[in-house]
């Protein structure tokens, strides 16, 4: 069975975005770029994919990506359908109808973790990406195996967090989720962001 992967950018003090929903703090600067294009070329956005040269670069991690409808809506917000047409993508949202029509994307108000448990059943040799939304995280983390983040030298102080959870604590039954760091697989870039893994415990 793969695995579902939260994927993503976050502060050091556990917010993937600003109170407005905003992730201009974490910069992208072009030394991380040729990390990123090596161990994850399928996560850059199609509109930038040409103009880095990896229109064919193969998947390396994942060929299907989960988002909720706020994540989806940046690159609606940017005039684009979608953020990753080279991807199978699925979109959240109790308003399925809303989304206009694209190939390749599934707008979705299935359960989540029904529609997560069964993308995770396909015979595939690469994983789910989870991109966001913290609330959409939240819904989902008992079906989170690994969390792979991008943590960034900045205190937000507030926003949207890592895993937003409307009661109780991260897991199904409240209180602490224990993580495992994944040895060997830490990468710390001349810019101060840090790549590192954790699996579940």
């Amino acid at each position: 069975m793969r695995k579902l992967i939260y994927y993503v950018a976050v502060s050091i003090d556990g917010f993937i975005a600003d109170p407005d929903g905003g992730f201009d703090v974490f910069p992208v600067e072009a030394a991380n770029m040729p990390w990123l294009i090596e161990h994850y070329p399928e996560t850059i956005p199609g509109h930038f994919r040409g103009s880095l040269g990896v229109t064919t670069t193969p998947h390396r991690a994942f060929d299907t990506v989960i988002m909720g409808r706020t994540t989806h809506q940046v690159a609606v917000d940017e005039g684009l359908a979608s953020g990753y047409p080279h991807l199978r993508q699925y979109v959240v949202t109790h308003r399925p109808d809303e989304l206009p029509a694209e190939e390749g994307l599934t707008a979705s108000d299935e359960d989540p973790v029904t529609l997560v448990r069964r993308l995770k059943s396909e015979d595939s040799a690469l994983d789910v990406w989870l991109c966001g939304g913290g609330s959409l995280a939240g819904q989902l983390v008992d079906e989170i195996d690994e969390f792979r983040l991008k943590v960034n030298p900045v205190v937000l102080g507030a926003g949207i967090p890592l895993v937003a959870r409307a009661t109780g604590g991260p897991g199904a039954a409240g209180g602490a989720l224990p993580l495992a760091l994944t040895r060997g697989r830490r990468h710390d870039f001349d810019s101060g962001v840090s790549y590192v893994e954790y699996a579940r415990a």
